[in-house]
């Protein structure tokens, strides 16, 4: 082994057995990264051996077992991510004795039980996200301090009275599940069950525009835990020059003519803390890559949360480099990168050139404010941004969408994943409503059209909820880049026909691409020909054609025809050649008796 191993990076691979035992034995490792793979067992109870480990990343794999209460012994530990994976029992009351404990994700797996208080003792808590489990009880009333930082949905037995989605406890909201055990017994049965993905589905796939894929099968994986252990003591060594030596050269690259150094955004705001992915900077005005970033510069203003800030030096170490194999898009003007954060968050790192924004500071400044303060479940979230002048380049981090973009599964060939009907229909509410959010005016947002909507936007999480991405973009973006992107999506039948003569987006062409995203759901095909308009018989809110042709074969037949209808009537009334004829997104969601 290593004795002096201080950080491991083992995430984005195919590694595939349980993970070593021997972990335990590396008395220096701090950060463990071994998310994104396929590693199966449980979860060793040697890790909580290791008394200088603060970050714990295991997410997105197909552990099984309880969470080992050792891991309570871990007092350094800042981030603890174990989401996404197949993990049973109660969640340990020695998990509140993490002094240091910052980040606590344990969301998407099989937990039962009740969520133990002293979870809500721990004095650095800052996020604890608990969704998709099948937890119950009374949720401590000391977990209100975090805000926004405490996830629970898809929790169908939990109660409390100081959380507005909650119900009232049948014992008063009573915090009584002090050991996390009282209830700690699998319930029989739930109500509420989060919509899973298709057993036959790859969890990890093509990545498309901010979705990630890998391949399940078992021929492309390592198959042991002794391969994996072996592969950690080379990869482990050389992981750690390696990225002094890199470290080293960048530094080396930030020299510009005349004996200085580029005081670039990540040289002169370094964070304090080690175990932070985040830290606080300041834009000087301009791109230009020699300045000393003496001149007086635009800042944000001072509404904008210090959470949305990263430094070069953590988009690169979560790309490892912006490394090939991260590489999930490129387009004329961007390429998009997937990641993990140190905070244990799998993301997409937009890389957009300088060239590509508009000229104007102060023009991309309020893109970038418009674009922050979007908020909704059915949007792909934005979770920071950097700008880089060394680099010439800004990047957005967004969250991370599993099953890729909704393209991929339209015109699916044997052997691909086949959408069932309760998902699409599923995915079609769920756009509504994000592109209904877009279009409304809210306290800390100004109405927006987003302009692009196109089944590529639409991205897919690890439970087939859908997320439009690319939302407030085009603010960023120079005109000339703006219309050079809308060429694939004229192309594709998305643009609405009045822009051909006024050149102009409203609502109302928004609403038109979201019609034509309808029909490609309901007939699992790209290209939507317009003869599927015509059979509406001059597009009333009733479809007249039939829908054993319209509705995708591959279904088998095994579709709502009352459902079927409506929503073929809806986009009827979508793509109306009129713009004054379609609807408004708002009676849209009505129509589809979906609420926000």
């Amino acid at each position: 082994m290593l004795p002096g191993l201080t950080g491991l990076y083992l995430h984005y691979n195919e590694l595939a057995g349980a993970i070593p035992r021997q972990l335990g034995d590396l008395p220096m490792l701090a950060e463990l990264y071994l998310g994104v793979n396929n590693l199966s067992g449980t979860i060793p109870v040697e890790l909580g051996r290791l008394p200088a480990l603060q970050v714990l990343q295991l997410g997105y794999n197909q552990l099984s077992g309880s969470i080992p209460t050792q891991l309570g012994q871990l007092k350094k530990l800042t981030v603890l991510a174990l989401q996404s994976n197949q993990l049973t029992g109660a969640i340990p009351a020695s998990l509140g004795d993490l002094p240091e404990l910052a980040r606590l994700d344990l969301s998407s797996n099989r937990l039962f039980g009740s969520i133990p208080s002293k979870l809500a003792a721990i004095p650095k808590l800052a996020t604890l996200d608990l969704r998709n489990n099948t937890l119950s009880g009374s949720v401590p009333s000391g977990l209100k301090k975090l805000n926004e930082g405490f996830h629970f949905d898809n929790n169908s037995e939990l109660c409390g009275a100081h959380f507005d989605s909650l119900k009232p406890c049948a014992n008063g909201d009573e915090d009584d599940n002090e050991e996390g055990s009282k209830m700690a017994r699998k319930p029989e049965s739930t109500n509420v069950k989060p919509l899973q993905a298709p057993q036959t589905m790859n969890v990890n796939r093509d990545c498309d525009n901010g979705g990630c894929s890998r391949s399940s099968s078992s021929s492309t994986t390592l198959s042991s835990g002794a391969i994996l252990a072996g592969t950690i003591i080379i990869i482990g060594g050389a992981a750690a020059c390696g990225i002094s030596v890199i470290s080293w050269r960048r530094r080396q690259k930030q020299k510009v003519g005349g004996g200085g150094t580029v005081e670039s955004l990540e040289g002169r705001a370094s964070s304090s803390n080690a175990s932070s992915s985040l830290i606080n900077v300041e834009y000087s005005s301009g791109w230009d890559t020699s300045s000393e970033g003496s001149q007086q510069g635009l800042r944000l203003s001072p509404e904008w949360s210090p959470s949305v800030r990263y430094n070069m030096e953590e988009v690169e170490c979560a790309t490892q480099y912006f490394a090939g194999a991260n590489l999930l898009g490129r387009s004329g003007f961007a390429a998009t990168y997937r990641g993990a954060m140190r905070d244990g968050a799998a993301v997409a790192v937009k890389s957009i050139g300088k060239s590509s924004c508009k000229a104007e500071e102060a023009d991309f400044l309020r893109g970038l404010r418009a674009i922050t303060s979007l908020r909704h479940d059915n949007l792909v979230a934005l979770r920071g941004f950097c700008r880089s002048r060394a680099r010439g380049e800004c990047f957005l981090v967004y969250e991370f969408m599993a099953n890729g973009s909704l393209s991929r599964y339209l015109d699916v060939k044997d052997g691909d994943v086949v959408l069932d009907w309760a998902t699409r229909v599923s995915i079609i509410k769920g756009i509504a409503k994000g592109i209904e959010y877009l279009h409304s005016s809210k306290a800390n947002k100004a109405a927006l059209v987003h302009q692009n909507i196109c089944a590529d936007k639409i991205l897919m999480d690890h439970l087939f909820v859908p997320h439009l991405s690319g939302a407030g973009e085009h603010k960023l973006l120079a005109d000339d880049v703006v219309f050079s992107t809308l060429k694939d999506s004229a192309a594709m039948g998305y643009l609405a026909p009045e822009y051909t003569t006024t050149g102009r987006f409203t609502d109302r062409s928004d609403v038109y691409a979201f019609g034509v995203v309808v029909f490609q759901v309901l007939t699992g095909r790209k290209a939507v020909s317009s003869e599927l308009r015509l059979l509406g018989g001059g597009g009333g809110a009733e479809y007249s054609g039939k829908l054993d042709d319209l509705v995708d074969p591959r279904l088998g037949g095994r579709f709502s025809r009352p459902e079927a209808a409506k929503l073929a009537g809806i986009a009827l009334l979508c793509t109306s050649e009129s713009p004054a004829q379609r609807p408004a997104m708002a009676a849209v969601l009505q129509q589809l008796g979906a609420t926000q």
